[in-house]
């Protein structure tokens, strides 16, 4: 009788690592079976998550993902989060915001539909929405946590020039904010609550979903003007120049 074959979690992490990101099918492949049993038995054993983008098609392990403050990470526009599921993801930032979210914010954040699972959450009383200047606006579901979002969010969108950002010109700023790495998100926050002077910091809390420390503590980065020493390049830096005789 021949011996049981032995798949090792040391090939799949090896490939993980060199790859980033798999398939369940590359996955099966470098183990040289066709039960995704085996895999992910395996993969649980490595500590691994499931892309909550592109239909959860693609997998990673823990060790190698590099999240936000969000809890939000990206590898070739494939999304991963270290909540879990979408739902799950959504319920947390919504949950942890300070003045909810439009449908249109989230999808900024988190880069793919969100139709489908915020009703699915309303639908299972896991967070309640409700309507401010004619947009449904996605809260907690608990009734004293969503009423002080709902004030923080009418707060924030009855001022005209000193208070209003226009829908297309705060989709527009969280669409921006969501390109930025945790760092620079926290700088641009801080930037803007300058520019707004006293109150900023809450005001753009409020906007971007941030806690007002957040802001507090990017806007003192700023003053202190010391940031960006690190990132200055030295003489003789940066890309080499290419020759001439070099270009075909």
């Amino acid at each position: 009788m021949s011996p049981p074959i032995r798949y090792r979690e040391e090939t799949l992490k090896e490939f993980l690592f060199n790859q980033s990101i798999a398939t369940m099918d590359q996955l099966k492949q470098v183990l040289g079976t066709d039960a995704q049993l085996t895999v992910l038995r395996k993969l649980k054993k490595l500590g691994y998550l499931t892309s909550y983008s592109h239909r959860g098609r693609y997998y990673t392990l823990e060790e190698i993902s590099r999240f936000d403050e969000i809890g939000l990470w990206s590898y070739d526009s494939v999304w991963f989060s270290s909540h879990g599921t979408l739902i799950r993801t959504l319920k947390v930032l919504v949950e942890t915001s300070e003045a909810g979210y439009q449908a249109q914010e989230l999808e900024q954040i988190v880069h793919v539909s969100v139709k489908d699972p915020l009703r699915k959450l309303c639908e299972d009383d896991l967070l309640h929405r409700e309507k401010v200047c004619g947009y449904w606006v996605y809260c907690s579901s608990d009734s004293h946590h969503w009423r002080t979002q709902i004030a923080c969010r009418t707060e924030g969108t009855e001022e005209t020039d000193t208070g209003v950002v226009p829908d297309e010109m705060r989709a527009a700023i969280i669409l921006f904010f969501s390109l930025l790495d945790e760092q620079k998100r926290r700088l641009y926050a801080g930037l803007e609550s300058l520019k707004w002077g006293y109150g900023g910091d809450r005001r753009i809390a409020n906007l971007l979903g941030l806690n007002e420390k957040t802001v507090a503590r990017g806007r003192k980065e700023l003053l202190d003007e010391d940031i960006l020493k690190e990132r200055i390049r030295k003489s003789g830096g940066g890309r080499r120049p290419l020759k001439k005789g070099l270009l075909r």
